[in-house]
């Protein structure tokens, strides 16, 4: 190999690694992208695993942050073949007594959807809509002096109350439990301070730039990032794991798109006490129990806007999402946990055969669960769409022990590379000067434990390169 070929070596092809890589690319760096997987995208991964012709997401399914983050919507993506696809229900939470509350592109349709709490949500989410391009680029990113200081101090007002405090804001039950579904996107308890960010953000993401699928999978999302950066003279290499610093090619700088634990595995003598004592003691959160099923038509549900609704969110009143999520904190378990479910065919036909379906989901069990959750989680579904089952033709599990052997990344089944609470919210993986740098010089982490945090976003990687192109390339 010849030395000096690369002035940076990205190790994983997740959102993050190829947002890093394609942001020092275009800077004119020589940036190779090294996968241990076949196939590239990390949590964008799109596979048959029911039935030959039944196309299913991985991990990552809807993409709001994908269209509404600054750096992936600045992209030509689109000339690299990937298409959005909207659904004209963003998210839909069905009550079983009463009308589910949801969650359209148009604020203003759902704020006259949610009854008495119209005035109040147009308060509140108005805003944040409004100044989403300045707010976004300042909470997704690290702790600094913000761009615009009194907008964000307005929003952080609200986005620093537990999610269970902000939710006593709304009147209607429709819309509590709405609330409900998007903050449990946080995998955290409703009591833990700052998850009213959570809501706040995905329901704001919504009416800025919806909550589309990409058409023909996830996976179309990573192959069009990766044309990108290939066009621009990027290099990758799949079928490449790294395991040591020795089998990373000589470059000037070295990205992460790992997590706290694989990068001690690989770099760990090369860390100061301190940096190394750091990394360990990061905190992961709950794992989750995926379902991918091939279905004979779509999911009966007895609610009209969830047989429209890309997201279907699951689990009941907000009280009972609320307890749902506490005990399984604590590692207990639950038969009626909070399910997500995707319906990703309905919008886009390509994902399975003429007149059938696929559908992704999941719920929340303790890190490490190994408990088979699928009746639990059809249970679920069948309680709102009677008949669900009736139309399963192929059904694909994956528990938390199995999710982590796909991702690496995925410890003990946390698809958020660790806890997004208040102490690890801008801190992740450790409390430095920037959290992008190691303790070892030229080495640097991207990946989701890093702020902004999880989420299909690149805002990881997009920061990460910031600070190497500022230390060694400037």
């Amino acid at each position: 190999m010849q030395k000096g070929k690369y002035d940076a070596v990205v190790v994983g092809s997740g959102p993050n690694g190829l947002a890093a890589a394609i942001f020092l690319q275009e800077k004119g760096l020589r940036v190779l992208v090294m996968e241990g997987k076949d196939s590239i995208g990390g949590g964008m991964r799109t596979k048959e695993v029911t039935l030959p012709g039944f196309h299913h997401d991985i991990c990552s399914a809807i993409h709001p942050l994908a269209v509404a983050a600054p750096y992936f919507k600045s992209l030509p993506l689109d000339k690299f073949g990937l298409e959005y696809l909207h659904p004209r229900v963003l998210a839909a939470h069905p009550l079983e007594d009463g009308p589910a509350g949801v969650l359209y592109r148009s604020l203003e349709d759902t704020a006259v959807g949610l009854g008495k709490d119209a005035d109040q949500y147009r308060r509140i989410m108005s805003p944040i809509v409004k100044h989403w391009d300045g707010l976004s680029r300042d909470f997704l990113g690290p702790l600094s002096f913000p761009q615009n200081p009194l907008k964000l101090a307005a929003f952080g007002l609200k986005a620093l109350q537990p999610a269970s405090w902000f939710s006593n804001k709304f009147k209607e039950e429709k819309t509590k439990a709405l609330w409900a579904g998007m903050v449990a996107h946080g995998i955290q308890p409703f009591s833990n301070l700052a998850t009213s960010a959570i809501g706040l953000v995905l329901m704001a993401a919504g009416h800025y730039g919806g909550w589309p699928v990409a058409k023909g999978g996830s996976q179309s999302l990573a192959t069009a990032l990766a044309g990108y950066f290939e066009s621009l003279g990027g290099e990758i290499w799949t079928a490449t794991m790294v395991r040591s610093k020795k089998d990373i090619p000589d470059a000037k700088a070295t990205l992460f798109n790992l997590g706290p634990k694989q990068l001690l595995e690989i770099m760990g003598r090369d860390f100061t006490p301190l940096y190394r004592r750091q990394l360990s003691n990061y905190r992961y959160g709950m794992g989750v129990f995926k379902m991918d099923f091939a279905l004979d038509g779509p999911i009966p549900w007895k609610s009209a806007e969830a047989r429209e609704a890309g997201t279907v969110h699951l689990g009941g009143a907000i009280e009972e999402i609320s307890h749902a999520e506490a005990i399984i904190w604590k590692g207990k378990y639950t038969d009626n946990p909070y399910v997500l479910v995707a319906q990703q065919s309905l919008v886009d036909t390509t994902r399975a055969p003429e007149g059938k379906h696929t559908v992704w989901a999941y719920c929340h069990v303790p890190a490490g669960s190994t408990k088979d959750m699928s009746g639990i989680i059809e249970n679920q579904i069948e309680k709102s769409a009677p008949g669900f089952k009736d139309l399963i033709l192929a059904r694909y599990t994956m528990n938390t022990k199995e999710v982590q052997a796909y991702n690496p990344n995925y410890i003990e089944g946390d698809i958020n590379g660790g806890v997004q609470d208040i102490t690890q919210l801008f801190t992740r993986p450790a409390l430095r000067w920037s959290p992008y740098q190691t303790s070892a010089k030229g080495y640097y982490i991207c990946s989701s434990s890093t702020p902004p945090g999880g989420g299909v976003h690149g805002m990881c990687g997009y920061h990460a390169a910031q600070r190497v192109l500022k230390d060694i390339f400037s």
